[in-house]
């Protein structure tokens, strides 16, 4: 049945968990463009044969002409699914960038397609050249704080680190007091842990 597996890459999308992302349909994806092409073939191959019988294809209404029509609005349904998918991925990547930042930790970046990476470089590239150009962070502070200086614990060895008005070792285990824009770069990657009182 014609859009069966591009219905399969949207519910994919559907079914995942908000905010995570699967790894790349590969397969599934270069089948339903296989199907596209075999749809296209058809549909010139059924034109073809409409003007080779020197009927018009605008009034015709044989079994070429919704033969045609079949393959045409299969073609254009593939079409929509495989850019729903590859939408809302997108969307899913730039929402991991603003949350996680510029670099993706592995088990994330491993799900990626190629043009998916390249995607996310273009997009980090655009986001880092506007924030320059503000000279204001965006990533920081999604939700305004309270107070401008959290206490945090270091995860994983750091090591000495220069931070806007001290410079700190930030050996593993180690807790401090630090400014949350100083603090951010760090938790969003996962060395470092807030801690709440």
């Amino acid at each position: 049945m014609y859009g069966r597996k591009a219905c399969q890459l949207v519910k994919e999308t559907a079914t995942g968990e908000k905010g995570q992302i699967k790894p790349f349909n590969d397969d599934m994806f270069n089948q339903v463009i296989q199907e596209c092409c075999s749809h296209h073939l058809e549909l010139q191959s059924l034109f073809r044969n409409m003007q080779e019988e020197g009927l018009d294809i605008q009034t015709t209404r044989n079994a070429d002409f919704y033969g045609a029509l079949i393959h045409h609005l299969s073609l254009t349904r593939n079409k929509r699914c495989l850019m729903a998918y590859m939408y809302n991925r997108a969307e899913v990547i730039r929402s991991l960038r603003w949350k996680l930042g510029r670099v993706l930790p592995e088990e994330i970046s491993k799900k990626l397609s190629s043009s998916e990476k390249e995607y996310l470089k273009g997009y980090s590239a655009s986001l880092d050249a506007y924030m320059n150009d503000i000279n204001l962070d965006l990533t920081v502070d999604m939700v305004p704080p309270k107070d401008p200086y959290i206490q945090v614990r270091v995860l994983d060895d750091i090591g000495e680190v220069v931070l806007t008005d001290c410079s700190a070792n930030l050996a593993r285990y180690s807790m401090h007091f630090l400014k949350r824009t100083d603090a951010e770069p760090y938790i969003s990657q996962g060395l470092m842990e807030e801690l709440v009182s």
